[in-house]
């Protein structure tokens, strides 16, 4: 299956563009060739950018605060497991702590380092950062692969509770709520809400379906048009099939 999703408020936005970015991150961190770790070093970049709100945090953490509370509530219930209950509630205030622990601006140990934040103006221009523009960066791409291992790790470092608790709350997120399998007739979905609150949609379909969902949606109503996927420099049309898919809204 093939799931997309589509966040209904800013908050959630951020949240899912930075689980994106960490991820890129921890994939690209892993590998041992200059040109991977570049990219790692241009995407901690990213997400200096994405998460400089200053709220993000304290969102987060009140966030959490509420979960841990919700999962209170099923102590002493025969129908959860004691132990899961536990392990679960120990993440959140794990996470909760360490974000506590931050101080100062997000990524702060990043923007008092003054060859990064070169390197960083630099990025932003095309090929602004070939050898002959920071001879030093690429004295650093030419050192061992785990000399930059250990670096890019020293420099995600700080943002690792971030990540950490930005994984717990869309995890809860994703698992908040019920799957519908429906149809769109001739690649179109309607549904009212009614005001009903919801923080994102989750639209799956199997791999071998040809067809992409673009979604609009607000609090009274979601719509969802299916297109055919683009190739090459041709625009995506409709479908005008229908089109079998899974739908899951999810809400805190």
């Amino acid at each position: 299956m093939i799931t997309y999703e589509y966040p209904f408020n800013e908050r959630i936005r951020t949240l899912l563009r930075l689980e994106d970015l960490f991820e890129k991150v921890a994939y690209f961190s892993r590998s041992e060739g200059p040109a991977e770790n570049h990219v790692a070093l241009v995407t901690l970049f990213e997400i200096l950018e994405v998460a400089g709100r200053a709220d993000l945090k304290m969102d987060m953490i009140q966030e959490l605060e509420r979960q841990r509370q919700t999962l209170l509530g099923f102590r002493n219930n025969p129908d959860i497991s004691e132990a899961a209950l536990s392990g679960a509630l120990y993440e959140i205030e794990q996470a909760s702590a360490a974000l506590l622990a931050l101080t100062g601006k997000f990524g702060q140990t990043l923007r008092d380092n003054e060859w990064l934040m070169g390197i960083k103006s630099r990025v932003a221009i095309p090929g602004g950062v070939c050898e002959f523009d920071l001879p030093s960066y690429h004295y650093w791409l030419h050192q061992s692969a785990q000399f930059r291992s250990n670096a890019l790790a020293s420099w995600t470092r700080s943002m690792l509770p971030v990540r950490d608790a930005l994984t717990i709350i869309l995890r809860l997120l994703r698992s908040s709520g019920r799957v519908e399998r429906l149809r769109a007739v001739h690649g179109q979905f309607q549904r009212m809400l009614g005001g009903t609150t919801a923080q994102m949609v989750r639209i799956s379909l199997p791999e071998g379906e040809h067809a992409v969902p673009e979604v609009s949606a607000n609090r009274y109503a979601l719509n969802i048009r299916f297109t055919h996927p683009p190739e090459m420099e041709i625009k995506a049309k409709g479908c005008d099939r229908d089109v079998g898919f899974e739908l899951t809204f999810c809400n805190l």
